[in-house]
């Protein structure tokens, strides 16, 4: 193998892995506060592309793309708050409130999915890169879109970490997720934090698809793929750790790429699954996860 070789690999795992962090982070923030899995978590993805290509390019309202961006990502936090109330928030005190939100969580994945095809249509569509150009990396050419992912996406995640460790809300989600009952006694708003979280998750969900729809097509099952990797990367690294799953996604984002590299694109994600359940066959609280007792 030459250093050509590994350093395109290594670039391109950046670029997944940085993808991966922010779609499975958003995935892992509401699974450690709510204790539920949002599978309309890639649609959320999907839609968050759709709003930015409407409102930026010259077939939609021809706006600024930077505001088309800030836009969408509004615009999707307020669809993550409608769907926590609508669809989360009468099951949290069901017993059964995991396996009613999958159904739940499904369906809005299924009605964002056909929602997005009826008033877009099924036509490939492609966002404006927000950075034009290419730039070399480590001795390998790559668009100067896929560079600013790679640069963009620790720089969120630091701020996301910071948020959740130093400021007061932060530290109030964090508690929610440990112990909801014990942080409403000291009178945390338990229902307040819930909103937020799930706002949160769609607001990067809403611009991980932002930043992908300059570098692929759109469609309405866009979300699909990244949602299946983002499940893989959250259980690999360890459910509850927020570190453990942005850790994970960039392991899978390098492994994925040597994968596609040595044995094909087709070959890859099961190989991928391979990997997973001899992980957990080894480690089955993941691999940055802690043993409950």
């Amino acid at each position: 193998m030459t250093m050509d070789m590994i350093s395109a690999i290594l670039v391109s795992g950046l670029v997944l892995g940085s993808v991966y962090a922010l779609m499975a982070s958003g995935l892992s923030l509401v699974w450690t506060t709510l204790g539920i899995f949002n599978f309309a978590h890639g649609s959320l993805m999907a839609l968050g592309a759709y709003f930015a290509w409407t409102m930026s390019d010259a077939a939609g309202l021809n706006l600024w793309l930077g505001a088309g961006v800030a836009i969408a990502v509004a615009g999707m936090v307020g669809v993550g708050i409608l769907i926590e109330r609508t669809v989360i928030r009468p099951f949290y005190d069901d017993k059964d409130i995991l396996l009613i939100t999958v159904m739940t969580t499904l369906a809005v994945m299924i009605f964002l999915e056909k929602g997005i095809q009826f008033m877009w249509g099924a036509r490939l569509k492609q966002l404006e890169p927000l950075v034009p150009g290419q730039v070399n990396l480590i001795g390998t050419t790559i668009s100067a879109q896929e560079a600013l992912i790679i640069v963009l996406a620790p720089l969120l995640l630091g701020a996301l970490w910071a948020f959740l460790r130093y400021s007061n809300t932060g530290r109030g989600i964090r508690a929610v997720g440990q112990n909801p009952a014990a942080a409403k006694l000291i009178g945390v708003d338990v229902s307040k934090l819930f909103i937020l979280t799930f706002a949160l998750s769609a607001a990067l969900a809403g611009l991980t698809g932002i930043l992908l729809g300059s570098v692929r097509f759109i469609t309405p099952t866009f979300g699909a793929e990244p949602l299946v990797k983002a499940l893989i990367i959250v259980i690999f690294g360890g459910l509850g750790s927020l570190s453990g799953t942005i850790a994970a996604a960039y392991i899978i984002g390098v492994v994925e790429a040597a994968l596609i590299f040595f044995v094909g694109i087709y070959w890859a994600p099961s190989m991928l699954f391979a990997l997973l359940i001899a992980v957990l066959m080894l480690r089955p609280q993941g691999l940055f996860g802690k043993t409950v007792r």
